[in-house]
């Protein structure tokens, strides 16, 4: 659609276009103000979308209720244009005000830039997103962004496609959505980006990519980071032949030509929104006025002439020229409205600054009254010092919320004797602040609403005499069976996962019964496998993503942990993704198939829940449970456990295991044996050798990793034993080291040791291969035996002597 005809179909006039030029403007002004408040002391650093302004305009008048963005931290225009930010939430999230009512994105826990719309309400339920323009929370990792992207597009291929969804109304109108994501030149270069390209491609997705190309990657060029210079150049071979054949549209334009944008972004979203073809406009000859970002200058690394054509092709500066040569408007009328621009986006630095500030001082001011309080009726011979604190609050010109809370712990170190009201006022102070800042900068790490999957009620399985004892992959089987009849929003994707039904057989059968959009096979591609579940869980979906191998997560666990597991917490409760991650490890066989990495996933994704189940019974508990829940969760399941028997429960589709919840799998008197997934077997056997030698383990398989014996059973037992073992599969320093310090020192177990506690983990490196190699890599019986035994000779040497 050509610009002339924009104009006579009215979907373009002259107010929509000074109204484009007005939003320009002032997202500059932004830009420009927002760095000098770094500079100033005001804000801790500043990245900025000047430069991008025109493009942005350009995708957001064709941007709907209904779609979803995915997109890069310098989008600012592109909020302000679909009204889902304001300028002064631009400025309060500079200042890092941590109030949703002021900085709905993030609450002030990320830095400026990072943009997204409240999903959920104060409850933690889902709003009606066809009503509202809708963005999924920004990170900062280059190109990571884009693995979710093919989630949200997807997720409305399955609202087109599968009648079931049809009732799910306030998420999508017959798949209608377009999933709109944005890119810097520079991030396509990664791995993520050529992925979700590829996988968009498979899959035939609404989703529309915009490359925000202004020659750089900070101070890189594009020679070095792009083959010819050009990714569309590059992904030209993606281009589809005709309509009807798989493939993308690819759109080239200049960034600061505003018609031609208009034009293009007119052709390109309604294929992507009828068609549901994928399409990428790359947008070429951007500039970035202010280089990157505010830690350094783009004259380092720019020549004169390139800086003198930024300068010449800014594209707010083009905009001008073409709404002056079309006579759109005059130049005193542009020059009146820049002015007003600037006056606007100053009022709302003024008003932002204003709410920020204010809260900070006013608890700095009672801060101070209690202080002075404190210097009026102490006797301390430590006044002076007390007075001298109390001066350096009162000069702090520009306070953090620390400095109050710095100055009165000070103050109450030197009044640590004092025995009165003003003592413990300060106290009840410091309580009432520190609980306060808690709930602004470490709460929702996980689910605060009624459907957290810890607030599910256990439901225990139920056997009769005629349940059959079969393989564990048949109860899992039976288990997602169950589920796919209850749920129609529940799916399942991964390697391998629909044909044959998984390498373990879990879903067997189950494509044939659901069909190919409930139980679908994927390519090769970790990433975007669990960005595809993240964007369909966004978008009220209930997906279930398969890794074929723990070891296989490390492909996966940068957007597990940047996206996925923080997305709570970064948005303060904003948007949640309950998506499923389901994988096995531990026992198997050589390096890269017997994996137990459990410390690489305690530590990158707190915000998920880790469950590590012995068998497959406990697993389906565990799925059940998460599928009443709104928390994302990673379940492992022992790869040597689906050919071992189990008696299927009749209540397969409904029994639940709570999470936190240690099980006592053994009782006994004389130590606590701590393990998990597929050692339990392990220790069990070396439980059953000991008592020959008369002493009895207690052994508890923890279950949950995250959370962690939430009702300290384990603490319990170590009260009874007075010893306790630590073992599993991870390396030494892993999982056993995260136990024992959960146990020992916030269980604060070691009030009942009589002996030093003891980690039994495996071997430093990865597990060989063969059953020797199984064996002496990982703990065995013979290895919890020796340690077991050894603790008891030391306890008891006349009972039980030396072995060795």
């Amino acid at each position: 659609m050509h610009i002339e005809q924009l104009v006579r179909t009215e979907k373009l006039n002259r107010e929509e276009i000074l109204r484009d030029y007005r939003i320009a403007c002032e997202s500059r002004q932004a830009s420009l103000i927002g760095r000098k408040e770094v500079f100033m002391g005001k804000a801790k650093f500043g990245i900025f979308g000047d430069g991008k302004e025109v493009a942005q305009l350009a995708m957001a008048r064709f941007f709907q209720p209904g779609d979803h963005r995915s997109g890069y931290y310098r989008d600012q225009t592109f909020m302000f244009a679909i009204g889902e930010l304001t300028l002064q939430q631009f400025f309060a999230q500079l200042y890092a005000h941590a109030d949703e009512k002021y900085e709905p994105a993030t609450a002030g826990r990320c830095m400026t830039g990072h943009f997204g719309t409240r999903l959920l309400d104060e409850d933690g339920n889902w709003k009606n997103q066809v009503e509202s323009k809708n963005s999924s929370a920004d990170i900062s990792p280059t190109a990571a962004q884009m693995p979710r992207l093919v989630g949200l597009a997807y997720a409305s291929k399955l609202y087109r496609h599968n009648p079931d969804l049809k009732h799910l109304e306030q998420f999508s109108v017959n798949g209608n959505e377009v999933a709109f994501g944005t890119i810097g030149n520079a991030s396509t270069s990664e791995g993520p980006f050529f992925e979700a390209i590829n996988a968009a491609g498979v899959l035939q997705i609404p989703m529309l990519v915009s490359v925000w190309d202004d020659g750089y990657g900070i101070s890189v060029p594009s020679e070095y980071q792009t083959t010819k210079g050009s990714i569309s150049e590059v992904l030209a071979g993606f281009q589809r032949n005709g309509k009807g054949e798989q493939g993308y549209e690819i759109f080239k334009v200049k960034g600061w030509d505003y018609a031609g944008l208009l034009e293009v972004y007119a052709k390109a979203v309604p294929i992507c929104r009828e068609e549901h073809v994928p399409v990428l406009i790359h947008v070429e000859e951007m500039t970035q006025p202010q280089g990157h970002s505010t830690s350094g200058s783009h004259e380092r690394y720019k020549s004169k002439e390139r800086l003198q054509w930024e300068d010449e092709f800014d594209c707010i500066k083009k905009m001008r020229e073409w709404i002056l040569a079309n006579e759109y408007a005059t130049s005193d009328a542009l020059n009146a409205l820049e002015n007003e621009a600037k006056e606007t986006v100053r009022q709302a630095r003024n008003e932002a600054w204003a709410a920020y500030i204010g809260e900070i001082i006013a608890d700095q001011e009672e801060a101070l009254g209690l202080l002075e309080q404190v210097i009026n009726q102490t006797t301390s011979e430590y006044a002076g010092k007390l007075t001298e604190i109390t001066l350096e609050l009162r000069k702090t010109v520009t306070p953090n919320r620390y400095d109050a809370i710095k100055a009165v712990k000070k103050a109450l170190r030197f009044i640590r004797k004092d025995r009165n009201q003003v003592k413990k006022d300060l106290i009840g102070w410091i309580e009432k602040v520190t609980g306060e800042n808690a709930e602004r900068y470490n709460s929702y790490v996980i689910s605060q609403s009624e459907e957290s999957p810890l607030l599910v009620p256990e439901v225990k399985p139920v056997y009769t005499p005629d349940s059959p004892l079969v393989d564990g992959r048949e109860v899992l089987q039976a288990c997602f069976d169950a589920a796919l009849a209850r749920d129609p929003r529940l799916f399942a994707i991964g390697e391998d996962v629909g044909k044959i039904g998984d390498v373990n057989q879990a879903f067997a059968g189950l494509q044939e019964k659901y069909g190919e959009l409930r139980v679908t096979d994927t390519g090769i591609r970790e990433c975007t496998i669990v960005g595809q579940g993240i964007g369909a869980a966004l978008r009220g979906l209930r997906p279930i993503t398969e890794i074929q191998y723990l070891d296989y997560l490390l492909y996966a666990i940068q957007i597990l942990s940047d996206d996925l597991a923080c997305l709570q917490y970064r948005t303060k409760g904003g948007q949640k993704a309950p998506l499923i991650v389901r994988t096995r490890g531990h026992r198997l066989e050589g390096v890269w198939h017997s994996g137990s990495q459990i410390a690489l996933c305690l530590s990158s994704l707190r915000g998920m829940h880790i469950l590590v189940p012995r068998d497959m019974t406990q697993a389906a508990g565990f799925y059940n449970t998460l599928f009443k829940g709104d928390d994302p969760a990673l379940v492992i399941e022992s790869l040597n456990g689906y050919r071992l028997k189990e008696r299927l429960p009749v209540n397969i589709g409904e029994f639940t295991l709570p999470l936190g919840v240690p099980e006592i799998l053994k009782q006994g008197e004389d130590i606590t044996v701590v393990t998990y997934g597929s050692m339990c077997r392990v220790v069990m056997e070396a439980a059953r050798q000991l008592e020959e030698f008369n002493i009895r383990c207690e052994v508890i398989d923890v279950q949950s990793l995250l959370p962690f014996d939430l009702n300290h059973l384990i603490a319990d037992s170590i009260r009874k034993t007075n010893r306790a073992i630590f073992t599993d599969e991870d390396v030494p320093g892993g999982g056993t080291a995260f136990m024992m310090q959960k146990v020992v020192e916030e269980q604060e177990a070691y009030r009942w040791l009589d002996s030093p506690p003891r980690t039994v983990p495996a071997q430093e490196h990865r597990p060989s291969y063969s059953s020797d190699g199984d064996y002496f890599s990982k703990p065995n019986p013979e290895d919890i035996f020796d340690a077991v035994y050894e603790m008891m000779h030391e306890a008891n040497p006349a009972k039980y002597p030396a072995i060795y």
